[in-house]
C-alpha cells in the first residue's frame, strides 16, 4: 500500500474506526476519517494529528458518496446497538455497495466472530447478510474481519458500575469461556488488512486475543484494581426484558461460543494479541 493511497475511516471517532485511524496515522497514511460530528472533540484529536475529517453519515447516501470520493481503500464498521439490526443491515450494504461504485480497491469490513455459524443471533445474523453483499460486489480486494466480544465492554455503562462496586455482573453460566479481544488488536489486524491486502484478499478472519470464564474474569480485575471483585450471574430474564437480541447472545456463548484460532492469528500475521490482564492493567478505570 503506498503512504500516498487515501483510507476512509467508518466510525473514525468510535472504538473500532478509531482504533484503525490511530493506526494509520501513527504509520504515516493518508486518512479521510468519516463521523456525524466534525466539532466533536474525537474529532477535532484526529485532525491534529493529521487526518482529513469529513462529515458523513450512513442513512444519507450522499454524504457518503462524497466521502468515498477520491479514496483508494475503505473501513466499514456500523453500530447495531444504536440503529438496530434492520437498520445497520441497510447501512451495511448501503456502504459497501457505494464504496464499489465509487471505485474503492480494497474493502474491509468489520463484523462479528462467527458470523458465519448460523447462530440466530440477530446482531450477528444480520452481518452475515453484509458480508454475503461484500462478497458478492467482487472488490479487487476486500477483507472480512470478525472480531469477537470486546475487552473494552468492561468500561462501558453495561458493566463499569458494578465493577466499581465490587462486582462483575453478566447472565453467564460461571463455566462459560468467553473469548474476547482488545479494540486496539482490531485495528491492528485492520491495518495489515490494508498493508498485506494482496495477501489478506478473500480472508475471512475471526479475531480474539483470550478467553476466560467470568470467575477467572472477575479475579484478573480484582488484582489490577486492587481489591476483591465477584461474579454475579444475573438472571437471563432480566436482560431480556432490556434485550431479546443480547439475551441470545448470552445464551448462545453459554451452549456453543466463539471459537477463534487465538495461537494461530499471532502464528500466522505476527500480531502479538493482548491478554485480558494486559488490557485491565492498561485501562484507564478513573
Amino acid at each position: 500500500m503506498d503512504k500516498q493511497n487515501l483510507i476512509l475511516v467508518t466510525g473514525a471517532t468510535g472504538q473500532q474506526g478509531g482504533a484503525l485511524a490511530a493506526q494509520l496515522l501513527a504509520k504515516g497514511y493518508k486518512v479521510r476519517a468519516m463521523t456525524r460530528k466534525t466539532d466533536s472533540e474525537k474529532a477535532k484529536a484526529l485532525a491534529a494529528r493529521g487526518a482529513e475529517v469529513v462529515r458523513g453519515d450512513l442513512d444519507d447516501p450522499g454524504s457518503v458518496e462524497r466521502a468515498l470520493a477520491g479514496a483508494w481503500g475503505a473501513f466499514a464498521v456500523q453500530n447495531t446497538w444504536e440503529g438496530g439490526v434492520a437498520k445497520e443491515e441497510e447501512q451495511g450494504k448501503r456502504f459497501a455497495e457505494l464504496a464499489r461504485k465509487k471505485g474503492v480497491q480494497h474493502f474491509v469490513y468489520t463484523s462479528v466472530g462467527s458470523a458465519q455459524r448460523q447462530t440466530g443471533i440477530p446482531h450477528f445474523d444480520n452481518k452475515w447478510r453484509i458480508e454475503e453483499t461484500v462478497r458478492a460486489l467482487k472488490f479487487p480486494s476486500w477483507t472480512i474481519l470478525r472480531p469477537v466480544f470486546f475487552m473494552d465492554n468492561f468500561l462501558s455503562p453495561w458493566f463499569k458500575p458494578g465493577i466499581d462496586q465490587g462486582k462483575l455482573m453478566i447472565a453467564l453460566q460461571p463455566t462459560t469461556v468467553l473469548q474476547m479481544i482488545a479494540v486496539e488488536d482490531i485495528g491492528k489486524f485492520a491495518l495489515a488488512a490494508f498493508e498485506r491486502h494482496q495477501e489478506m484478499n478473500g480472508v475471512e478472519l475471526d479475531l480474539a486475543g483470550d478467553q476466560h470464564t467470568m470467575p477467572q474474569t472477575a479475579e484478573i480485575l480484582g488484582k489490577t484494581l486492587g481489591k476483591k471483585i465477584e461474579f454475579v450471574p444475573l438472571p437471563i430474564a432480566e436482560v431480556r426484558k432490556f434485550s431479546e437480541d443480547y439475551a441470545l447472545m448470552l445464551e448462545w456463548f453459554d451452549r456453543v461460543g466463539y471459537n477463534a484460532d487465538i495461537p494461530g492469528l499471532t502464528k500466522k500475521y505476527g500480531i502479538r494479541m493482548t491478554t485480558f490482564a494486559e488490557w485491565a492493567r492498561r485501562a484507564n478505570w478513573g
